[in-house]
């Protein structure tokens, strides 16, 4: 790499080491971090092949940042841009996580006001919904339990703000979820622990 930047382009060779090195370490720290995080959230959601394929690229990229530290241990300057990109990769992994919003999320809806607008709304959209008449310190409250893609989230809250402005609710995330029915299905993976239940029954 070295001798692609200073004699095939003829950069100094100070600014390759000072300035070029760094740069391309902190940015290569910046993507196989951001890589990390979305290959985490398609673990949790099952999705083997894209998994992999990240995984594979994620490695790639650590291995010819780490190859360049130890080729450059002299260098000061980059024992600064390889945590400084590990920091920075978390940050725009986060930020990309936030734009693909995969997954599901459960939101929980408490109010002591009519909630028929709310229900109107979930219904239309097709969003799965209980509806629960409960007992809370000051009364009566309504609990509705919903469950919907992440990416439609924002829908529901802005929704909410103008019809339940004051309405208490929390949201998390969902790992699986039926697509249909109430039942969830359990998980055909081959587990240690599956393997054992299996090994008890014999």
């Amino acid at each position: 790499m070295e001798t692609f930047f200073t004699e095939t382009i003829g950069l100094p060779e100070n600014l390759f080491s000072y300035v070029i090195l760094p740069l391309l370490i902190f940015l290569a720290r910046i993507m196989d971090v951001s890589i990390n995080t979305v290959r985490i959230i398609y673990v949790l959601g099952g999705r083997r092949l894209t998994s992999t394929l990240l995984g594979f690229f994620e490695s790639f990229i650590w291995l010819m940042a780490i190859r360049q530290i130890f080729e450059h241990l002299d260098n000061w300057v980059c024992y600064f841009a390889y945590p400084g990109g590990f920091a920075m990769g978390i940050l725009v992994g986060m930020m990309i996580e936030e734009r693909i919003a995969y997954g599901k999320v459960i939101v929980r809806i408490i109010t002591r006001k009519d909630v028929n607008d709310l229900i109107e709304f979930l219904t239309k959209n097709q969003f799965r919904y209980t509806r629960v008449n409960s007992e809370g310190l000051d009364g009566a409250e309504n609990l509705v339990f919903t469950v919907l893609p992440r990416e439609n989230l924002e829908d529901l809250l802005t929704k909410m703000k103008e019809i339940l402005p004051s309405a208490f609710y929390t949201v998390e995330k969902v790992n699986r979820a039926a697509e249909s029915g109430a039942v969830v299905q359990e998980s055909t993976r081959w587990s240690i622990a599956s393997w054992l239940k299996d090994r008890r029954r014999v």
